[in-house]
């Protein structure tokens, strides 16, 4: 009668340690370079309306020889808006009496008055930077200029 023998094989400890290191050092540089999760569908057609909340704001000094100066400012000074999404602009008034402004490149037009929010709704169509300039703060002769910019992408 004939026995087999069982053959058993001994790895030794340094190759052993060799193997996990290069795991790890594969799952690390898998985790470092893997691609960012990729969108598979769309935004709804009925898509929720994005909502952006600024505000008026001024900034006073007064120079070495006393004079005081003072300019306004819609803050965010620059604003970033999906195209053809529907936005709702709410500007809140806090500094300054009123602010007549116009949307630079389309009909929208109002008036923002300290202590009231005034609310735009508004659709873009086409990419671009539109300005929404103060029309009484146009320049620097007029404490100005006070411009935001809405940019479409």
């Amino acid at each position: 009668m004939e026995v087999e023998h069982l053959k058993i094989w001994f790895v030794p400890r340094k190759w052993i340690l060799l193997f996990i290191l290069c795991i790890c050092i594969g799952l690390g540089t898998w985790y470092v370079v893997k691609p960012d999760a990729v969108e598979t569908t769309g935004s709804p057609a009925n898509a929720k309306r994005l909502t952006i909340n600024m505000v008026t704001g001024e900034f006073k000094s007064t120079l070495d020889n006393g004079k005081e100066i003072e300019a306004y400012r819609w803050d965010p000074g620059t604003i970033y808006i999906p195209r053809d999404q529907p936005v709702t602009l709410s500007i809140y008034g806090v500094n300054g009496k009123a602010h007549p402004f116009y949307i630079e490149g389309t009909n929208v037009k109002g008036n923002v008055v300290k202590g009231k929010e005034t609310v735009l709704h508004l659709r873009f169509k086409k990419e671009g930077i539109y300005r929404l300039i103060c029309k009484t703060h146009a320049d620097i002769s007029h404490n100005g200029p006070m411009i935001a910019y809405l940019v479409v992408d």
